[in-house]
């Protein structure tokens, strides 16, 4: 988990995206906040959900592995539902030909 943990926090330091972490361990009321915005189709069949998880606001965007995936195809703007900086190169694809 911590793997994980510091492998979202890295590429969101490194491309500035503004985020804010909650810890669960420390804080009662962060991992009922967790627990209670995860929907129930993307909960554990037992147990409860493991961070990290990531929130747009309250709106559940994903685990590690719906991150993971959005950043291996260059969508990681779209996933956490941002909009793409201008001349970045993470989602954002232009075709050119040198004449």
């Amino acid at each position: 988990i911590k793997k994980q943990q510091q492998d979202v926090l890295g590429f969101l330091e490194a491309n500035k995206i503004e985020f804010e972490e909650k810890d669960i361990a420390a804080n009662e009321e962060n991992r009922k906040w967790m627990r209670e915005n995860v929907p129930e189709d993307s909960r554990p069949a037992s147990g409860n959900p493991l961070p990290p998880r990531l929130f747009n606001d309250s709106r559940y965007l994903g685990d590690y592995e719906a991150f993971f995936e959005a950043r291996e195809n260059n969508a990681v703007y779209a996933f956490l539902g941002l909009t793409a900086p201008p001349g970045s190169k993470v989602g954002v694809h232009v075709s050119h030909h040198n004449f």
